[in-house]
């Protein structure tokens, strides 16, 4: 059947505003079509084989009178709440056990049947028996107080539910702030350990850069006084052969002046001699002395041989210390 037969097939069932769609053998609502017959109020979908309400049954909020009695509804959609002007409503002979809990939201709901359904025991209670009119007026209002009973613990147990979330929650980001500070302390200690590390190190090179100068310093000033040490050992030496040197000079005048003076005695000896200058009186004296000197000479023999070997002795040990000396 197209969506234009229903249309009509619905308007045929409408009589001003009730909408009969009783034993039309349905199995679910036509929400679409009743939506647009919003002048519709009361709807009869008694007698049916109607299993569930559609979700968006919950949107035809113009409904004041719903008849679904002899159907075979197990439950009910969760935002039945929703029809706020829903004054009265047939559920007789179905197979529900509990209601939504927005059911505590149909405030305007004054008449309401629930018998012959197998409902919960505290439901069923508070529904009653439905026998009549007062009976159902009775459940309306004892169904209603007992359904905002259940919203309100409902609302209790997810205030809790919300509550302790967020108490978790609370305990999470405690936690993780913890954590986070832990994290930022060991990050803190972290870079003051390295911070004192390149201290440590920075110190340790500027000791040993500080011992690297007092050893070079040291070095420097041994080597200055071994230098000054070497100098004064220099200038002592060279004072000492500059004294040296006059009396080596003096002595070897001396000497040289005394070999002249006898090489000259000498040749004046072997002059008067053995010329003819022999003869002459400048030589007389000459050759009388050179015979009385061999005469004593010869008389003397022995202290002339002790004599040239104290020469020789002296002569070595002058040649010796002069050698020394320029050493």
């Amino acid at each position: 059947m197209s969506k234009s037969s229903k249309v009509l097939n619905l308007k045929d069932k409408i009589n001003g505003n009730e909408v009969d769609l009783s034993l039309c053998n349905l199995t679910e609502v036509p929400v679409r079509e009743l939506a647009l017959f919003t002048k519709a109020t009361v709807v009869d979908l008694s007698c049916n084989n109607i299993t569930s309400l559609p979700p968006e049954f919950c949107n035809l909020t113009h409904l004041v009178k719903v008849d679904l009695s002899k159907n075979q509804l197990t439950c009910l959609p969760d935002d039945l709440g929703n029809l706020t002007s829903l004054q009265h409503l047939d559920l007789y002979n179905n197979k529900l056990t509990v209601l939504p809990v927005s059911f505590s939201q149909l405030r305007s709901l004054k008449w309401l049947d629930l018998k012959d359904n197998p409902l919960e025991a505290d439901l069923a209670k508070a529904a009653g028996d439905c026998l009549d009119e007062k009976q159902c007026k009775q459940c309306a209002s004892k169904v209603l107080q007992h359904m905002r009973e259940l919203q309100d613990e409902v609302d209790r147990v997810r205030e809790k539910r919300l509550l302790r979330e967020k108490e978790l929650e609370r305990k999470r980001e405690v936690k993780q702030r913890e954590r986070e500070a832990k994290e930022k302390e060991a990050r803190k200690r972290e870079k003051a350990e390295e911070k004192e590390k390149r201290r440590k190190e920075y110190n340790a090179q500027k000791a040993a850069m500080a011992a690297r100068e007092q050893q070079k310093k040291k070095s420097e000033e041994k080597k200055k006084k071994n230098g000054l040490a070497a100098g004064e050992t220099k200038d002592k030496k060279a004072a000492e052969k500059t004294a040296a040197k006059p009396r080596r000079s003096l002595i070897g005048l001396l000497f040289k002046l005394l070999l002249l003076l006898l090489m000259g005695l000498a040749g004046v000896a072997a002059a008067c001699r053995l010329t003819d200058l022999q003869k002459e009186a400048m030589c007389v004296p000459v050759n009388i002395a050179v015979d009385d000197g061999l005469s004593w000479a010869k008389e003397q023999e022995g202290v002339v041989r002790q004599l040239v070997q104290n020469m020789s002795s002296a002569a070595k040990e002058f040649l010796e210390s002069t050698q020394a000396s320029k050493t």
